[in-house]
């Protein structure tokens, strides 16, 4: 007995009160990737051009004072002036100012849709992937038939009947056919988790399948999940202002990056910066997701580091 406890002392002291010294303590797989990603430059460029976008788009007042609107006709396509240094467009609005409003529209039609898509695919997804049987089979052959349907196209016909010139329609359209990418990932994701050593374990222990589902397998399911849809919202943007260029999405009073790129190709040739701005503000948003995207994908998945 004492010889034990001599040995539980000494392991006691050698390795402190929690039975691991400071150099061999275990972090989790959301700190790791947290530690990752405060060291990676990519992440920081992106994460705080997007904390502007959010802010400029939350409170757009903030860095325009003026109202994308108002519209003055003897101003038509002139170019830069004091106070407004982007110039006008065709009908005479200050370019600055809609370019500045038009983050809005479009960062709320991409985070609505991630939200709505990652929700509603890892709900199906991660139940398909647990059960399997038949369940499985009925989602993958309804994911299959989303598949098929070649998105432009959903959206010219599935549209062109709204009228409201809302963000909500475009928002459900990208829901539609978004969710089956995501359940894929899911299911797959937990279709592999469910397979290791822990779950089985709460199996054998009699543990429900709701409990397991959702104490064991989702929190370690979830980072492909987190992954795609940080990478999807950028298309979803940019998959919003080409809807809106085509006519079929967003619609005017709405301003959206879009609805001006597509008035402005109209008059390229005497007025590029009509194009120049909403095109390179639209360009710089999607390029900021995808390059987060990337940098959390680096940070979540072991095999990269």
């Amino acid at each position: 007995m004492d010889l034990a406890m001599t040995e539980a002392e000494t392991l006691q002291g050698s390795t402190g009160p929690t039975g691991a010294g400071p150099e061999a303590k275990a972090r989790s797989l959301w700190s790791d990737a947290w530690h990752q990603l405060r060291r990676n430059p990519v992440f920081i460029v992106s994460a705080l051009l997007i904390v502007f976008l959010v802010l400029i788009a939350i409170w757009p007042q903030l860095i325009a004072s003026g109202d994308p609107l108002k519209c003055d006709l003897g101003k038509s396509e002139q170019g830069s002036a004091p106070g407004h240094p982007f110039g006008y467009d065709t009908q005479g609005c200050d370019v600055y100012t809609r370019t500045v409003y038009g983050a809005r529209a479009s960062i709320t039609v991409g985070v609505c849709a991630t939200v709505g898509a990652a929700l509603l695919g890892s709900v199906l997804g991660g139940l398909a992937g647990f059960f399997g049987g038949w369940w499985d089979a009925l989602l993958s052959r309804i994911a299959d038939i989303f598949f098929g349907i070649p998105i432009i196209l959903g959206g010219l016909v599935l549209l062109s009947v709204v009228t409201s010139s809302t963000v909500w329609p475009v928002v459900g359209f990208i829901v539609l056919l978004g969710w089956p990418q995501i359940s894929r990932i899911a299911r797959g994701s937990v279709i592999t988790a469910k397979q290791n050593d822990y779950v089985q374990a709460a199996r054998a222990l009699g543990a429900s399948n709701t409990r397991m589902l959702l104490r064991h397998v989702a929190p370690n399911a979830v980072a492909p999940v987190i992954v795609v849809a940080t990478i999807a919202l950028g298309t979803y943007i940019a998959l919003e202002a080409t809807l809106s260029f085509l006519g079929v999405g967003l619609r005017p009073p709405t301003v959206s990056w879009g609805i001006d790129i597509s008035n402005a190709a109209q008059s390229i040739r005497n007025a590029p910066h009509m194009l120049l701005w909403p095109a390179g503000a639209l360009s710089i948003t999607v390029l900021a997701f995808i390059m987060l995207g990337d940098a959390v994908r680096d940070a979540l998945d072991p095999k990269l580091r």
